[in-house]
Order: C-alpha cells, then structure tokens, then sequence
C-alpha cells in the first residue's frame, strides 16, 4: 500500500528527494540487487558487496532485538531495502516513509515478487509529517536519512514517540570527525558539491550532536559501533560498478556516471581524517 504525500512548507525538505527520485534504473546498476543505499558490513576480505549489504541487514536486526513479527517503521526508506528484508526473512510488519514518489511503485512491485505484501506498505512524504500511530512500533530505523532531516531533535523526538516503551531507534549516519573539522569543511566545495549537487539538502552532524540530541528527547544510548571501514569500502565497491557500467547508466541519464563517480570518490576522500560513520543504537526506556 502507498499512500500519497503529505505537503510540506520547509525549502530543505522539499529539496531532500533531488537524488533519489532519479530513474530507478540508474540505481540498479551500481548498487547491490536489493537496491541498499548505505553502508554495507564487510565480514571477510572475500565478501562480496552483496553479502555486504546482507551482513548489514542481519547486523541492524540484532541491534534491534528483532527475531520475528516486529512493527518495523524505516525513515527514509530508499528502494526498501530494510522494510522488504525484514517482511521477507523475519516475518516483520513493515513502513517505509519517503518523500521519492519513484521509489514507491519499486517497493510495491518488489513485494509483490516477494510474496510479502500483506507485511510491507510504505508512505510518500517527509517522516516529519506524515501520520502516523504513536507508541505503534517496535523498532524504528534511519539508515543514512537523519543527515538529510534539519530539525534534528524533532526528527528524534517523533521517532521516540513512534516508539513503544522498550522499543530501539537504529540510526547510521556520516558524521563530520568533531565540531573543528565541521567548522573547517561544511563550505568547501567539495562539500558543496555533494549537498547541493547530488542530494538538494544534507546536513553532516558531528557523533556529539547525535548522541546529545537523543539524549534531550529521552533515549538511552544502548550502542554505537564505528562502520568507517565498512562505508568505504562500500562506496570503493560502488566505484567500480558506476565505472564498469559507465556506458549503461549515461544511456538512462547522459553524463550521470561522471556526476555520480564524483559523488562516490568526494565522499570517500575524507573517511578518518574528517568523516566517520557510525551506527547508534537507542533505547525508549520509558
């Protein structure tokens, strides 16, 4: 099921789905065949991209403490990667919120290939202000969404209230080094390009802000794990695909392959030295 989008009055929102609303296609051919457009987690030197993004999908269901039948809310749900996984492998009830339209009628159609569309709807909007049930979820996931939300502490406090008592908030995020390196980076034109180039609006907060405003609306912090090594070698993974299949994409989109490898090598210029990426795991004690 989708439902239709809600309006919105904010100029940053409306610009966050710039990127992902490109043709469908383009992404199913430099991402892996669940179309997951984030970190992946490399177990071994051999792991494929695919078995990657596999290994990450088991890894924020442990976080998570899903093991079957869950309410699983995902903001910023991307191609569905999380919410068709979850149905499909654990049996979960799930939501995927974006403002994409593009990307709705994939989820749907991928469902129905799956067999798990009774389990799987999702809503075309910002998760800032689509209704949605309070206390009615078990488990909410941001998979490197929060970066392209401006009111973080809103974003945090909605998601909390999504929430039941004892349920967790996933959220993986790029994140500038420290408040220095953010001071020193957020204008070059690197930076630039990528914010308002690629994506329209994205804003790259320091660990410290994630975890202070988790804090103030009333998480605990359950558990943080570094995945620096991880994205890079995913994006390093994404690289040589938009440059093997070059010729493919820029039929689709002329010139999107050059556009996207820029994309990719910007970002994975800055891992460790003024980028990390981390994956914050948030408890609704009560």
């Amino acid at each position: 099921m989708t439902t239709a989008p809600a309006g919105t009055d904010s100029p940053s929102l409306s610009n966050t789905n710039t990127h992902y609303d490109l043709d469908p296609d383009i992404f199913g051919l430099f991402l892996d065949p669940l179309r997951k457009y984030s970190s992946g987690l490399y177990r071994s030197p051999s792991d494929t991209l695919e078995q990657a993004q596999l290994n990450k999908l088991a890894f924020v269901a442990d976080r998570l403490g899903v093991s079957g039948g869950e309410r699983v809310l995902d903001a910023g749900c991307g191609w569905g990667s999380v919410i068709l996984h979850f149905a499909k492998e654990y049996g979960c009830s799930t939501l995927g919120v974006s403002p994409a339209g593009k990307q709705h009628a994939y989820i749907a159609e991928r469902a129905a290939q799956l067999g798990v569309s009774e389990r799987v709807s999702s809503v075309v909007g910002h998760f800032e202000e689509v209704e949605l049930p309070e206390g009615g979820y078990d488990a909410v996931t941001m998979l490197g969404s929060i970066v392209h939300m401006p009111d973080l502490e809103a974003v945090l406090s909605r998601a909390r209230r999504l929430l039941r008592r004892g349920g967790r908030l996933y959220v993986s995020e790029s994140c500038f080094r420290s408040e220095g390196v953010r001071a020193e980076f957020d204008e070059r034109a690197g930076t630039q390009f990528v914010r308002d180039s690629i994506f329209g609006y994205g804003e790259l907060r320091p660990l410290s802000e994630l975890v202070r405003g988790a804090e103030n609306v009333g998480f605990s912090i359950q558990s943080l794990d570094d995945l620096t090594a991880d994205y890079h070698r995913t994006i390093e993974d994404w690289i040589v695909n938009v440059r093997e299949r070059a010729e493919r994409i820029d039929a689709v989109r002329p010139g999107m392959a050059e556009h996207l490898e820029r994309y990719l090598e910007v970002a994975n210029a800055g891992w460790g030295y003024t980028t990390k990426h981390y994956a914050l795991v948030c408890r609704k004690g009560r």
